[in-house]
């Protein structure tokens, strides 16, 4: 977020909002936005479905998998750091990265394994 804020001259709270959606950037700094992150404003704002992207269903597939797999993890007590156990942050963070990287893989396999005659 820092790294980001420095190079549009952006306040961390500024940006948290934009996360939050309780601001909206400026349409020249949406397009800035777009540029830096490589994709079109279209895909920023999610309205450029392609063949690889998330369905309803793979959301909740996403979402049940995510749920089974913290669970193990709080059963077998996994989730601690030097033997001591993850606080609530910590414990948060960590399941917003594994949902995360959990998208983008399923995300990858569509891209991979979708036959040529069902891509756009």
């Amino acid at each position: 977020m820092r790294e980001f804020g420095e190079k549009f001259s952006l306040a961390e709270s500024t940006i948290s909002g934009y996360e939050n959606e309780t601001r909206k950037p400026d349409i020249e700094l949406f397009e800035k936005f777009a540029d830096f992150f490589g994709v079109s404003t279209d895909q920023l704002l999610g309205r450029d479905k392609t063949y690889y992207s998330l369905t309803e269903s793979d959301e909740k597939d996403i979402a049940k998998d995510l749920e089974r797999m913290l669970a193990d993890l709080e059963s077998n007590e996994s989730l601690a750091f030097n033997g001591e156990p993850m606080d609530e942050e910590t414990k948060r963070l960590f399941a917003i990265s594994l949902e995360n990287s959990m998208r983008l893989a399923k995300e990858m396999a569509k891209k991979k394994f979708t036959p040529k005659k069902y891509r756009d």
